[in-house]
């Protein structure tokens, strides 16, 4: 057994399914330790002699980092970083680390399952059978994908998994990225655009997949969703705060957009008091596009085995966000 100044120890910020704890099991020179009161106070006490901290969606930033002199890899059980503070990681040269495509095709397959829920009126629906509404059924027809036209923002992991499924079901794919060439977009049977506001009038459907940054921030507001058709339907699997909620419900409410499908919003847990409640056109879901039993248990495992790579000497560049870092 490996003893001493050797040895290294992982701090375990709220969940880490049973996948990630057996993983961390197989090695006899690290411990581990599971915070499950990530309030700055008990956190900043804990990272002082912690040399990796797997992250949920605690907020890991200078002061964080300032609590953790030893820190040497900051893990993300997930693939968005926007709670995290990369320059401060990179002024010590700490990869942060994802967990990259483990929940790639989870998050992929429920875009589509909110396409499908949002086209086919799934919530009203459901309501109709439950109250005995059924001879309401014919009032207001769902539409089918087949032969639509949609929109995907960002096609990088969960993206280009959203295309190859969006073109099985006989769609016409539009592609917005500017990190992708035309030829590229091409191969995954798709057509590359470059700006929102000229696709936007065209397509029926809209998904939403890129990272959430300064220039994707109200990326749909009152001025691009008003560019929608009426019968179009825009989904976010992304993060908040891309898609405007105020804009949202404006144009939802007003017949201006016929429905939305959210994994996501700008505040997490939401007030009860927010209006996009009271729409029947707005199905959601609470930030588990990427949690299945599935893509928690690869998500976990994979976590790990950043730490381990990262302990090594050998960090898995394909999963460092911060790539500048590893010099």
């Amino acid at each position: 057994m490996t003893t001493g100044k050797n040895r290294k120890k992982v701090l375990i910020v709220g969940r880490m399914p049973p996948a990630g704890i057996d993983a961390l099991k197989t090695r006899d020179d690290v411990d581990y330790e599971i915070l499950t009161d990530d309030s700055p106070p008990s956190l900043h006490a804990k990272l002082k002699d912690a040399n990796a901290v797997t992250l949920g969606g605690t907020a890991f930033r200078q002061a964080e980092l300032d609590a953790a002199p030893v820190m040497m890899v900051v893990a993300r059980l997930g693939v968005g970083f926007d709670a995290v503070e990369i320059p401060a990681l990179n002024k010590r040269k700490i990869p942060l680390m994802t967990t990259g495509i483990a929940n790639s095709v989870s998050v992929a397959e429920h875009a589509m399952y909110m396409l499908l829920a949002s086209a086919r009126l799934s919530k009203k629906h459901d309501r109709f059978v439950r109250e005995k509404s059924w001879h309401h059924r014919l009032t207001d027809l769902p539409a089918d994908l087949a032969g639509k036209s949609i929109l995907v923002v960002g096609m990088g992991r969960i993206g280009s998994r959203t295309v190859k499924r969006c073109v099985a079901f006989e769609m016409d794919v539009y592609v917005l990225d500017p990190n992708l060439s035309e030829a590229e977009i091409k191969q995954a049977g798709a057509t590359k655009v470059s700006h929102l506001e000229a696709i936007l009038p065209q397509v029926d459907f809209v998904s939403v997949h890129c990272p959430k940054a300064p220039e994707t921030v109200n990326m749909f507001n009152a001025k691009t969703l008003a560019l929608m058709k009426e019968d179009a339907f825009l989904v976010n699997t992304a993060r908040g705060g891309i898609v405007n909620e105020e804009a949202l419900y404006q144009a939802l409410s007003n017949g201006k957009l016929r429905g939305a499908g959210l994994d996501v919003l700008d505040k997490e847990p939401p007030e009860p008091t927010n209006k996009l409640f009271g729409l029947e056109n707005v199905i959601f879901s609470p930030h588990m596009a990427g949690v299945t039993k599935e893509a928690n248990d690869r998500m976990a495992t994979t976590a790990i085995e950043n730490i381990f790579s990262v302990f090594d000497g050998r960090p898995n560049a394909a999963n460092v966000v911060n790539k500048e870092v590893l010099g």
